[in-house]
């Protein structure tokens, strides 16, 4: 378990603050939390122009077998990459200098990286060399001194890109100045832009929510999630918003039913699961997505307003067809200790892990979530954001201050294994028997033995990460989204 010395998260933030006195100017860029108040935001701009995309008589390239497509690797965000060796000693491959930070993780797209900065840009690298193949640039992004509130200096894209198989595109969501939110589909071939489409949440104030969960498709439509600022400003209502990857066609959008806040901001998005799963509410595909305190904090009969919860909703429509939330939501809002800091993690065909800021792990049965109070089990394991890594039975949890090893029983109770400190804990990830974890107060990258938390292998990016960082594993290479650009090591 995390020692009770490190220091707790910020209120409400999206991200955990990993500045010390050594990384003070960098640090303080990329990991502290900052306000400004009372400063008027710019006149917003016209309309942006929806471009659609007609898919042509070919259908979209294979994609290659070590490709990384979405975040955590796949819909059901796992972060387990087959076919990945052991680790050995890793060393600087390339280090790619962009015009902004790299928050999301970088994909891989037949071969080629793909990584989107907060400068509202998209770029393809070259995996072995890092040499830039091009740059989409998207429009400007926002300041932050035009912003009631934040943390992010300036906010352009701040979530992971997909990968949609129908289109063949690489779809990002940009924040543009004046409060705007562009849905952008390219061709990770050449970076031409095929779908442009304004998408914003429907209730609200479109400046004051950020998009920060990574993007999922499913069923040719892309989904996207909407937050809050750092600080938790204005009148945002948290949200998610699916659109057809051709860009036509109408949005479909939930809004969580709170009067305000509720974000949908943890760092993996949507989660979809497989076909076949929860067969309990139907066998096609559900989402589901982690939603942050809300408004409703008095508790008592009827006054839940849909906060501090793990969500079903289903693809066709974005109704909610299920949930749970803690008996003590009411409390949980109150102290802002809600569920919305970590993905839910599904473990094995049966369960759910939700864990949030209070540090209480719920084992929920993916069938049937169980409403308020209905868990299955609940054990104390560690304050998690992010996301976790999960193989089998196994997960791996991004706790405020460690990694910490969690194994469900059959029944699926949690119980805790061993724990790897950290100052500022990234999201893990999975590949060749270890847990490759960033600590993103010291931009060291560790391989942990996945069984025993044992140190195999360590690298250093020479200066602090954005929060939340989290690795890509792909031919032998270990990316990772830094400050100013990308940095690969070999040895993976």
């Amino acid at each position: 378990m995390p020692s009770s010395s490190a220091p707790r998260p910020p209120s409400r933030g999206r991200r955990v603050p990993a500045a010390r006195a050594g990384f003070a100017l960098l640090a303080a860029a990329l990991c502290a939390s900052a306000c400004t108040g009372g400063h008027p935001g710019p006149q917003p701009p016209a309309a942006i122009a929806t471009q659609e995309f007609t898919p042509g008589a070919r259908t979209p390239p294979p994609t290659d077998p070590g490709d990384w497509l979405t975040y955590h690797h796949d819909a059901q965000r796992t972060g387990s990459a087959p076919g990945v060796p052991p680790p050995s000693a890793l060393a600087r491959a390339w280090a790619t200098r962009l015009d902004g930070a790299v928050y999301g993780q970088p994909l891989v797209v037949r071969g080629s990286v793909i990584a989107a900065t907060e400068n509202d840009s998209v770029y393809r690298l070259d995996l072995a060399s890092g040499r830039i193949l091009w740059r989409a640039h998207l429009g400007t992004p926002a300041p932050l001194h035009t912003l009631p509130c934040g943390d992010i200096d300036p906010l352009g894209i701040t979530s992971t890109p997909v990968y949609e198989p129908t289109t063949g595109l690489v779809f990002v969501l940009a924040e543009l100045d004046g409060g705007r939110h562009l849905l952008a589909g390219l061709d990770p071939a050449s970076g031409t832009v095929r779908v442009r489409r304004e998408v914003e949440p429907p209730h609200g104030d479109p400046g004051v929510h950020q998009q920060r969960g990574a993007l999922a498709t499913v069923d040719g439509r892309v989904l996207v999630g909407f937050g809050g600022l750092e600080g938790d400003c204005g009148d945002y209502v948290g949200a998610l918003v699916s659109v057809a990857a051709t860009g036509a066609g109408p949005v479909l959008s939930y809004a969580v039913p709170t009067s305000r806040q509720a974000g949908i901001w943890a760092p993996g998005g949507a989660v979809v699961t497989p076909a076949a799963a929860g067969a309990g509410n139907g066998a096609g595909p559900k989402i589901l997505v982690s939603v942050g305190n809300g408004a409703a904090t008095g508790g008592g009969a009827g006054g839940y307003d849909g906060s501090d919860s793990v969500l079903a909703l289903a693809p066709s429509t974005l109704t909610r067809t299920d949930f749970f939330a803690p008996a003590t939501w009411a409390a949980d809002n109150a102290a802002d200790l809600d569920l919305g800091s970590l993905t839910p993690a599904l473990v094995g065909d049966r369960f759910v892990l939700a864990v949030g800021k209070r540090g209480t792990g719920y084992t929920l049965d993916r069938g049937h979530l169980g409403g308020v109070g209905g868990e299955l089990h609940q054990a104390p394991l560690c304050s998690a954001y992010g996301s976790a890594a999960v193989t089998e039975g196994t997960v791996f949890l991004p706790c405020a201050d460690a990694v910490q090893r969690v194994d469900l029983d059959a029944s699926g109770m949690p119980r805790t294994g061993w724990s790897f400190p950290l100052r500022a804990a990234g999201s893990p990830v999975l590949g060749g028997g270890a847990v490759w974890v960033p600590d993103c107060a010291t931009g060291t990258l560790f391989a942990l033995d996945q069984a025993t938390g044992r140190v195999l292998a360590r690298a250093t990016t020479e200066g602090p990460l954005p929060h939340f960082a989290s690795p890509v594993l792909t031919g032998g290479r270990v990316l990772l989204g830094t400050g100013d650009g990308v940095v690969a090591f070999s040895g993976a």
